[in-house]
């Protein structure tokens, strides 16, 4: 009976603080992004994810929502959704791929551009005061850590999206 206790004894939990545990760290400071992304963007009625897809639109042009999905991460039901909604404001037009009726083909309206346009450099202040407690070389070696992080498992996706 004393044997059982020691061993259960040595397996106890040690207590590992949430300040110390990068899962912990890294939700709280996408809690704190969307937040300073939302008092500097606030004006634009625009989620962080939604200037995802606009910004892989610019660059893309056209995409499929599939594509879409895979430039920001998400799962094509939840990039769906966002794009329907930016749809319903005229910021991005959806039309059945002729080659796929399954499919969309997205791209960018006058609409669309022209806020990507006025949203950039509230969007670029935010991101840059996401990292102000860094300095200059810091911003850079976090953002080249965290891009290693992410290549590294880059076959680690959510089924399911939590944010839109």
């Amino acid at each position: 009976m004393q044997q059982a206790k020691k061993r259960r004894g040595e397996t106890r939990h040690r207590p590992w603080p949430l300040s110390q545990r990068p899962g912990f760290l890294i939700r709280r400071l996408h809690q704190i992004h969307v937040a300073l992304f939302q008092e500097a963007c606030g004006e634009f009625e625009i989620t962080p994810l939604q200037y995802s897809l606009l910004s892989a639109l610019a660059v893309r042009g056209t995409a499929d929502q599939t594509t879409l999905a895979a430039d920001i991460a998400l799962d094509r039901t939840t990039t769906t959704g966002a794009l329907k909604r930016l749809a319903a404001r005229n910021l991005v037009e959806r039309a059945v791929n002729k080659d796929d009726r399954r499919a969309r083909l997205c791209r960018l309206t006058s609409t669309g551009k022209a806020l990507l346009d006025k949203i950039e450099a509230s969007a670029r202040a935010a991101h840059r005061t996401t990292l102000g407690g860094l300095t200059e070389k810091e911003r850079g070696l976090f953002i080249e850590m965290m891009q290693r992080i992410v290549a590294g498992n880059a076959n680690r996706d959510s089924a399911t999206a939590l944010f839109d």
